[in-house]
């Protein structure tokens, strides 16, 4: 008698063919401005709401600066703010020198593996940090401030000085999981928390004499990447935004690649939007997504798995006129930053050109 083969037991295939069948209803498919407009007042509270932006509640910013050292060529500040009722987020303000203010300003979100603001700010006191900013080019902080921009380098929640108790072994922890754990079955996630902070760091650096709102952007690597790319996509007033190293087709980086951090995770997301359509409600303002040849988040199909989706972004970016204004920027090397290109297009659209 013959032995029947054992089948799989395992539901990844089964959800691999679900995201084939349910996948990106919001999926950008006009030719015309007016289609644009439609579909952007559509999506971008749809999106907002699935990652519990509706949720948050306002409150006085209460900013307190707590620190002022002078780093020779610029200023760096702690300041301290109030983002929700009783949740707080330490940011390190970066002030140039050179020039006159008000100056062009650039929100820097941190990704993973680097202990939060520290490495953005390029802060070395901690051994672990220190090895962490070479390893990712982890300091673009302080090169855009050399560059004559105002640089904000917060605390995502979860990491550096936010970091929850599970996390605390290492300076280096993420807290995404635990956050995410605790805040899905509330109607909430650790995106929406992260998105909405950086939207009161706008409201904060508004109230700032240095800063001009008129002429700010946002940049970031891998999760400062993910936290770049929804802020912009959600909020006009960012100006400009570089994407590096979160720009991919989420079936290959995320369903396959799924032990990847649960912040990347948010209900409902895949059943309406990949990365092509987050980017997609950027345009036509100015867009550099940044991709190393080599990064390992890209997926199996490596390059293969990021220009379908700069292609869906430009779709949109095509149909205002405005397909110079995305860039895709390959460079050649792993999961970093990149700043021989990034920071030169940041400077021409929030200087030259606005």
């Amino acid at each position: 008698m013959a032995i029947a083969e054992s089948p799989s037991f395992s539901v990844h295939p089964y959800l691999q063919k679900r995201f084939d069948k349910v996948g990106q209803s919001l999926c950008f498919t006009g030719k015309t401005p007016r289609d644009v407009a439609a579909w952007q007042k559509r999506a971008r509270p749809q999106l907002g709401k699935l990652i519990g932006l509706d949720t948050m509640r306002t409150c006085p910013l209460k900013p307190q600066v707590t620190e002022r050292v002078d780093c020779g060529d610029y200023v760096r500040e702690r300041v301290v703010l109030q983002t929700e009722p009783g949740i707080f987020m330490p940011v390190y303000v970066l002030i140039p020198k050179q020039g006159s203010p008000p100056y062009p300003t650039v929100i820097n979100p941190h990704g993973h593996g680097g202990g939060g603001k520290a490495a953005v700010a390029g802060i070395r006191d901690h051994p672990e940090i220190a090895g962490a900013i070479p390893k990712y080019n982890y300091d673009y902080g302080p090169a855009f401030c050399r560059a004559g921009f105002v640089s904000l380098c917060p605390d995502a929640r979860g990491f550096g000085e936010r970091q929850e108790t599970l996390a605390k072994s290492s300076v280096l922890n993420a807290s995404c999981q635990w956050i995410n754990n605790m805040a899905i079955p509330l109607g909430q996630t650790v995106t929406g928390m992260w998105v909405w902070d950086l939207q009161r760091l706008i409201d904060y650096a508004a109230t700032r004499p240095e800063c001009d709102l008129e002429r700010l952007g946002c940049a970031g690597l891998s999760g400062g990447g993910l936290q770049t790319l929804w802020l912009t996509a959600l909020d006009t007033r960012v100006k400009a935004a570089v994407v590096s190293g979160y720009f991919y087709g989420v079936k290959d980086s995320l369903l396959d690649l799924h032990g990847n951090c649960s912040c990347n995770y948010v209900p409902h997301l895949w059943e309406n939007a990949d990365h092509g359509e987050l980017g997609g409600l950027i345009a036509p303002r100015p867009l550099m997504v940044q991709t190393g040849d080599a990064d390992n988040l890209n997926g199996v199909n490596k390059l293969a798995n990021v220009t379908p989706q700069v292609a869906r972004a430009r779709k949109v970016y095509k149909a205002l006129g405005a397909e110079s204004e995305l860039v895709h920027d390959i460079f050649h090397g792993p999961h970093r930053w990149d700043g021989t290109n990034s920071i030169p297009f940041m400077v021409r659209k929030l200087t030259d050109e606005f």
